[in-house]
């Protein structure tokens, strides 16, 4: 793996290969590159779980994050996304972690050399959010055949939610939805939507999505009417699968999505699901370094890491 634009970028076998070596790093792993390596983080839009995991991510592994602010860099000048990559590559940056309001921003940056990392392209795909989903959900259940994943809320504007959709199904999950009718993805087939009622009872993984406000200028009536109709109440989670676990990508709209007395209870993985995206961007960080650099192994396992 070089680039990480998508989801597609990876096969099955290499996704699987992520997970292990994440895992591993959640167990203490360590890895460093050979040679000093800078990086910078490109994010255009607003973002604190997929920018700090990076950061933290990186300077776990020993990398040099450039500093980058959008709105202080000529960006505010007209500069282009690809004219802003290219004067990094050129100072030595070998990676570039990019998050931007414009869907395969990516098409736009064939000539660069550096790793390009998709944290987020509009409504497009948010890989590294799938890889940590994944990942969550393999520990939880040791394969991914057969198990039976929904998806609830604004699907149409969802990246996370059409990420996860095309690997889940490829990895022989059976992916279904429930959204309401201005908020479905009409490219996904009438039969895969199925009712609130029918997705609580019979999940594996409720995968909750935010309401994501800033996409959008209409929906349903209110908050409350959301969390009465599609939220996951204190009543449905009582009436999940006795093994059944609840997902949410984050950030979370605390009693419109979920009540908030269930963010952290017994089925609840959306904190988990921070904690692994930690390190599967470490793994996917020296996934895309090792393709070009190289680095180096460490023998000494440590179990608690010093916070960066």
């Amino acid at each position: 793996m070089r680039h990480l634009r998508t989801m597609s970028d990876l096969a099955n076998e290499e996704i699987m290969a992520l997970i292990e070596e994440a895992t591993e790093f959640q167990q203490g792993k360590q890895w460093t590159p050979e040679k000093q390596t800078f990086v910078a983080n490109l994010f255009y839009e607003s973002s604190t779980r997929t920018k700090c995991s990076f950061e933290v991510a990186e300077r776990r592994l020993g990398l040099q994050v450039l500093p980058f602010e959008a709105s202080t860099s000529s960006v505010n000048k007209g500069e282009s996304l690809y004219d802003t990559a290219k004067t990094l590559e050129s100072l030595g940056v070998r990676a570039l972690v990019i998050r931007h309001p414009e869907e395969e921003y990516f098409n736009q940056l064939h000539n660069i050399d550096a790793a390009i990392i998709n944290g987020g392209d509009g409504c497009g795909n948010h890989p590294t959010q799938s890889l940590l989903d994944l990942m969550t959900i393999f520990q939880e259940f040791k394969h991914f055949e057969g198990l039976k994943i929904t998806i609830i809320g604004d699907i149409r504007h969802s990246r996370v939610a059409r990420s996860n959709a095309e690997v889940l199904e490829r990895l022989d999950a059976e992916v279904r939805f429930v959204a309401p009718d201005e908020w479905k993805d009409k490219s996904y087939p009438k039969e895969a939507y199925i009712s609130m009622e029918n997705a609580i009872q019979t999940s594996d993984v409720v995968m909750l999505l935010r309401i994501q406000h800033e996409r959008h200028h209409s929906g349903i009536a209110g908050l409350d009417d959301y969390h009465g109709q599609y939220g996951m109440t204190i009543q449905r989670e009582k009436e999940m699968k006795p093994n059944s676990i609840i997902m949410h990508p984050a950030p979370i709209n605390r009693g419109v999505e979920i009540a908030n007395e269930l963010v952290e209870c017994e089925r609840s993985r959306i904190f988990k699901q921070m904690e692994n995206g930690l390190y599967m961007r470490m793994a996917v960080l020296k996934r895309a370094l090792t393709n070009n650099e190289g680095g180096k192994e460490h023998d000494n396992i440590i179990k608690e890491w010093e916070m960066a």
